[in-house]
């Protein structure tokens, strides 16, 4: 739609910039639904379709790790999650000096890694720059074998970390945490867990800890749509995040999905999961359908290998590398005011400005200048869509199919995608393109899909259809159990009403329960760098408590109701920051636009659950400089 005239003058740049804007509001009108988030299943409380989230990678002959755990055992710190964050916070603990037997990491998984013990399908890899995502690389001494890391690696890595801080044997899989019961005579946590091993029985056991992590993280629920006719396929079918190596062939370290040469495949999605799974497929499908209803925008990956040169001379040996390049990496995404000098990552999410939309920057917006920093966003944003948009057509050979895969809404409005061979894969003769403008499929039947007026015999159907949306209840609905707190107030309850905390990591009424993320503290597009400063940030605060207390002395720590209430009026100060994510096209972080159609009450609690405003670096330099203090100011001390 742009041309070098237009460019040139700024009276045709205006009227084109409102022209994409019209473009981006008839797009998203397409896309809007009435039942919003409802059109999904969440997989988690479906007894119906409950075999998409069987977990394909545990050995049903082997034991769970912590099968032999007593009912009624005592430990200083349970930590709820096994993937880097949950390692992150033990790791973290362990400096902070807490005694690597104090501690025990709980998960539903069968072993560490989290989100990469889930995903193992082909093609899979991290989408952010391995150097900054793997943490704890200074310590290990690891090198990355490429610039963003394939899932086999990271997931190793995560065993890896266990292995080099004696966590392999701290640690209870295929065990889910039900409930928590905060104890105020004892000042401790009950826990009730159920361990479901793989074709064994289940076992409901309880132990208490006096101190519990919520690190379960923020994508780890599956979810499929409402469609009509779901229970009628008669074909195979599997999510993603339970790929099905058995009828495909290949194997997580191998892609070679040869038993699906004379298949007919149909996968339903094309985010962040699908543009990765999906040019694997199509060097295996005999035919493979690709059905459609949003866009990705799809930027330059420029995968490759580490440069072992570079890593030796430039990176390893210098101390504090990681954080140095990580601090970088968040400073990139302002939309005003200078950068570092140095864009040490350089690649396309460290050139996004405008993904200061959705993280924050430290740009003062208030009611009067609100859509002057909305329109501001907008003009760093064009450009960058327009090259992505631009990029489909010098790719795609099929004009028609071009315009199909092009995104119409601004970048920040859904998770940015990143490949070198999504695209090209549609070039093929074997792989059809079916953009349903928006709706979604209309029906399974017994043989197929219809979908965009037409229908598709398949024998194999792939749900890349997501996880539940992270901006979903709170820490503890995140991680599918109930915390009950102080006065028997359920922390679901106290975080419908509003979210109150302390820097994101501690609410009152819930002494020695911790929460790293998201909800009031900072955010980046490293996930794993805002999970490592919160367990270093969490470890301080448990360590500092531990040394207030006499031996063998048991505490509760929790804010004080002023320091919350003054943490809860800065996150709603600087939420006027997000107003950007208004009005975009319908995606799971703003719950199918859910967010936008609240009355001014609902607005005003989502507000209240955002994220630090000020951008990531200004959310570390208040945290760091309350730390600095040594005081523990807002924070109450109870001693047994």
């Amino acid at each position: 739609m742009s041309s070098d005239a237009e460019s040139a003058n700024p009276a045709l740049a205006a009227a084109f910039a409102v022209q994409v804007q019209q473009k981006y509001a008839q797009e998203r009108e397409k896309r809007l639904r009435a039942d919003g988030n409802e059109q999904y299943i969440d997989l988690s409380y479906s007894d119906k379709f409950k075999h998409f989230r069987d977990d394909p990678w545990v050995d049903p002959d082997a034991p769970p790790a912590g099968a032999n755990v007593p009912s009624g055992s005592r430990y200083k710190v349970l930590i709820l999650g096994a993937g880097f964050g949950g390692l992150l916070s033990a790791v973290r603990l362990i400096e902070a000096g807490i005694d690597v037997n104090d501690i025990r990491l709980v998960d539903t998984a069968g072993g560490f890694g989290g989100t990469w013990y889930w995903n193992r399908f082909p093609g899979l890899m991290c989408d952010v720059e391995s150097y900054i995502y793997m943490p704890l690389l200074e310590e290990t001494g690891y090198m990355p074998k490429h610039r963003y890391s394939y899932g086999p690696e990271l997931r190793g890595y995560a065993n890896l970390i266990a292995e080099k801080w004696n966590l392999a044997d701290k640690a209870l899989f295929q065990t889910e945490v039900r409930h928590l019961g905060w104890d105020d005579t004892t000042k401790e946590w009950v826990v009730n867990l159920t361990q479901m091993p793989k074709g064994g029985e289940e076992r409901e056991f309880e132990v208490q800890s006096q101190f519990v992590i919520l690190a379960s993280g923020v994508l780890n629920h599956p979810k499929i749509p409402k469609i009509p006719g779901l229970e009628e396929f008669q074909g195979h079918s599997f999510h993603t995040s339970r790929w099905d190596y058995a009828y495909t062939g290949g194997s997580p370290t191998n892609p070679s999905l040869e038993k699906l040469k004379d298949k007919r495949v149909g996968i339903i999605g094309t985010g962040a999961t699908a543009i990765q799974a999906i040019p694997q497929l199509a060097k295996w499908a005999k035919h493979l359908y690709v059905f459609q209803r949003t866009p990705s925008s799809i930027d330059v990956r420029d995968q490759r290998p580490t440069d072992e040169q570079w890593w030796s001379e430039e990176v390893q040996g210098q101390r504090g590398w990681q954080r140095k390049r990580n601090l970088n990496f968040a400073a990139q995404f302002v939309d005003t005011g200078p950068k570092p000098e140095d864009n040490l990552v350089n690649d396309g999410w460290s050139k996004f400005d405008s993904y200061s939309a959705q993280v924050g920057s430290p740009t003062l917006v208030t009611m009067e200048t609100m859509a002057q920093h909305i329109a501001a966003l907008h003009a760093l944003d064009l450009p960058r869509q327009e090259r992505i948009r631009a990029r489909v057509d010098a790719i795609i050979d099929d004009k028609a199919v071009a315009a199909k895969l092009k995104a119409w809404y601004p970048g920040w409005c859904k998770r940015p995608c990143f490949h070198d061979d999504y695209l090209i894969a549609f070039n093929q003769p074997n792989v059809t393109l079916v953009d349903t403008d928006g709706r979604g499929i209309d029906a399974l039947t017994p043989a197929g899909v219809r979908a965009a007026g037409a229908e598709f015999p398949l024998d194999v159907l792939i749900f890349s259809t997501g996880f539940r949306s992270p901006t979903l209840g709170s820490s503890a609905g995140k991680a599918n159990l109930t915390v009950i707190g102080r006065g028997g107030q359920s922390l679901e309850d106290k975080w419908t009403q509003g979210v109150s905390t302390l820097h994101g990591v501690l609410s009152r009424g819930f002494p020695n329960l911790f929460f790293p993320g998201l909800s009031q503290s900072g955010v980046t597009a490293n996930y794993t760098f805002i999970m490592d400063s919160l367990a270093r940030h969490v470890a301080f605060i448990l360590a500092a408590t531990k040394a207030q207390a006499a031996t063998g002395q048991r505490v509760a720590v929790e804010p004080s109701p002023e320091a919350e209430q003054a943490w809860t009026m800065q996150i709603l100060a600087r939420a006027i920051s997000f107003a950007g994510m208004s009005g975009c096209t319908p995606n799971y972080i703003n719950r199918e636009c859910e967010l936008d159609r609240g009355s001014n009450e609902e607005q005003m609690r989502t507000a209240q659950s955002a994220p630090w405003g000020d951008g990531f670096a200004s959310y570390l330099d208040v945290i760091e400089g309350w730390r600095a203090k040594g005081d523990l100011e807002g924070v109450v001390i109870t001693a047994v």
